[in-house]
């Protein structure tokens, strides 16, 4: 490994100017500056990390806690691409993205508090996971630097799509279609389903219309069995719905499957339209009505923002950044006008 000294050595000046030089120092010329930088790129010289943690108080390195329930991890399609763009927002800032073991198999079981710790983390993104844990709680609590996303802490910032106006835009769009029997098979309980669910009924009520309690169900997210199982009970029902609204573009998949399976089609017998706006659900026949989320600014605010508490913790305010989404017309949604 190529030391200070070695470049030192080879440059004919002492180490205190290699140090200057390497970090940008103004206080020797230019032209020994660019010498020295050119001779340890030529050396394969890199600067050691620990000793410059040592140095910053910084390791350049923020985790991410991201455990969803049905351990679908990265495969989760919209969480996915918000992650990605959080990594691609970080690298570009020159630090590292490492994700928190969210496993029961954590070295000698640290929580997740201990294990940021242990590794040194300059802050963490919290996505996906059940954020009334204890561990979550803790680790919120926390002097850690923390961002959430589609959740709220009041104590650390939080990134958060529009849930209330994605809803109200995606129903208002449904009823110009001439839609008045919707029903909403909803997310399991969480903030982000309860959001959803209040606007779903105040954009209901505020056009006038009255919701059958048949046609509000929960079901899991990204559970295309039990949206499976509940677009069978609507369909059931003697008035029927003409269109039904699914927590996500995942989940209504299932949904699709079942009103197939009926014999009906779509969207001349009955309607559809998800949530997220998956790639995959563009691809389909007829193409998803959906709301799509806007996940290269989600991921991309909750990196700005981290960054921000992390490298200027006295002046980056603690605040709930929301995000709009906008309506994918698609094609599965029957123009009854």
């Amino acid at each position: 490994m190529v030391s200070l000294k070695d470049i030192s050595n080879a440059c004919g000046v002492s180490i205190a100017t290699v140090s200057k030089a390497l970090n940008d120092h103004n206080d020797i010329g230019a032209d020994t500056k660019q010498h020295i930088k050119q001779v340890a790129k030529d050396m394969g010289y890199l600067p050691n990390s620990a000793a410059k943690a040592l140095k910053t108080h910084r390791t350049y390195n923020i985790g991410v806690l991201f455990v969803d329930d049905d351990q679908s991890g990265l495969t989760h399609d919209y969480f996915a691409y918000v992650l990605d763009s959080l990594k691609r927002t970080i690298e570009a800032k020159g630090y590292d993205l490492t994700f928190i073991n969210g496993c029961k198999t954590r070295p000698n079981k640290m929580s997740y508090l201990e294990h940021c710790r242990y590794r040194g983390f300059d802050g963490v993104v919290i996505a996906c996971i059940d954020f009334s844990h204890p561990e979550v709680l803790e680790l919120v609590q926390s002097n850690v630097p923390t961002v959430t996303i589609d959740h709220i802490f009041n104590s650390v910032s939080a990134i958060m799509s529009d849930n209330v106006k994605g809803i109200h835009d995606l129903l208002h769009y449904i009823y110009d279609k001439g839609h008045r029997r919707i029903a909403y098979i909803h997310g399991s309980e969480s903030s982000v389903a309860k959001s959803r669910l209040t606007s779903f009924y105040k954009t209901l009520a505020e056009l006038g219309i009255d919701v059958p309690d048949e046609y509000v169900i929960e079901a899991p997210y990204r559970d295309t069995k039990a949206a499976y199982r509940e677009t069978m009970r609507l369909l059931d029902l003697k008035n029927r719905p003409t269109c039904i609204l699914y927590p996500d573009d995942f989940a209504c998949f299932g949904g699709i499957n079942a009103i197939k399976e009926r014999g009906l089609r779509i969207p001349e017998d009955i309607s559809v339209a998800g949530y997220d706006g998956i790639r995959v659900a563009r691809h389909i026949e007829p193409q998803l009505t959906t709301l799509k989320q806007d996940t290269q600014a989600l991921g991309q605010k909750a990196a700005e923002k981290l960054i921000s508490l992390i490298e200027h913790p006295k002046t980056t305010i603690i605040e709930q950044v929301v995000v709009e989404g906008t309506v994918f017309p698609g094609r599965s949604v029957a123009d009854l006008t």
